[in-house]
């Protein structure tokens, strides 16, 4: 029924020369400014979008509704929407992921290791059983999830960031029942369980291949070029250009380059999806790791 509603919306804000994304009932306009002049059509945008609302008789919730500049830019003018000037913020929550002016996610960091914490000291504290299998099956189902969900726009390369994402699973695993008098690198092995910072490498990995393979609908010539290469070298291997920006040269599309050109190709099998997501975990990634072992 919602579709109903909105199917048109998206079309009625792209006339404005803004870019449109909508979630359900969640819509997100931006778009490129170089002077303030450019405000004007984001303003002209969220004036249709009044008028829309009000046509077919919904209502906008404003107090959820802010403004974001992302990057160097200058003081802008108030964005209006419905007769109520937007905050201008430096971080705003997205669909899960706390996105900072200066796309930085250390506060999202932090905000998902606290939950995490949380949720690990509540197995603990709750479970009356202190069977291993079932309390590595809690943390499986109700922690990790939070420290991976949408890794691959917030992954973080600071080591402090690293290690406070990867003491979750260290607090945790050494508070197993017998379990305190190993090393972390050994609890993980007798739990099999991989550190974290691997599977988000992983995860990394996989979406590289989903993009440059077509199982999603993005462009891949947006995200990667493929390099010409001889015949010693491993398929598929992607050119990485220089980059000057530290935001821009950690971004997933820049990080994951190293990475994927130097898995082995007698070992990771390229011909489907779930043949390389299953090949990609017998290979050693623990030298791109940057946090503590």
């Amino acid at each position: 029924m919602l579709l109903i509603f909105i199917n048109e919306l998206a079309q009625i804000l792209s006339t404005f020369g803004i870019v449109v994304k909508m979630f359900a009932d969640d819509v997100k306009l931006y778009l490129k400014s170089v002077k303030n002049v450019d405000f004007s059509s984001l303003q002209a945008a969220m004036n249709a979008l009044c008028k829309w609302a009000n046509l077919w008789q919904l209502s906008i919730s404003v107090e959820k509704c802010c403004v974001l500049c992302v990057g160097k830019v200058d003081p802008i003018v108030n964005i209006f929407l419905s007769g109520t000037a937007l905050p201008c913020v430096t971080s705003c929550r997205d669909l899960g992921v706390t996105v900072s002016s200066d796309l930085a996610f250390s506060t999202h960091e932090k905000n998902i290791v606290a939950k995490a914490h949380q949720r690990a000291n509540a197995i603990h504290r709750c479970f009356i059983s202190k069977n291993t299998n079932l309390l590595v099956r809690a943390y499986l189902t109700y922690v990790r999830p939070l420290l991976e969900y949408n890794s691959i726009i917030w992954s973080s390369h600071y080591k402090c960031d690293v290690d406070a994402i990867e003491k979750v699973q260290r607090r945790f695993t050494k508070r197993i029942p017998s379990f305190n008098n190993y090393s972390y690198g050994e609890r993980l092995n007798l739990l099999h369980l991989p550190r974290l910072e691997t599977r988000r490498m992983q995860n990394d990995l996989i979406w590289c291949y989903k993009i440059l393979f077509g199982h999603v609908k993005i462009c891949s010539s947006n995200f990667f070029e493929f390099q010409l290469s001889s015949t010693r070298e491993p398929p598929y291997k992607l050119f990485k250009k220089q980059c000057t920006n530290t935001t821009k040269s950690v971004f997933f599309a820049k990080r994951v380059i190293n990475i994927w050109n130097s898995l082995p190709s007698d070992l990771v099998d390229f011909s489907s999806l779930k043949s390389f997501t299953c090949s990609i975990k017998t290979v050693y990634l623990s030298d791109y790791c940057t946090g503590s072992i």
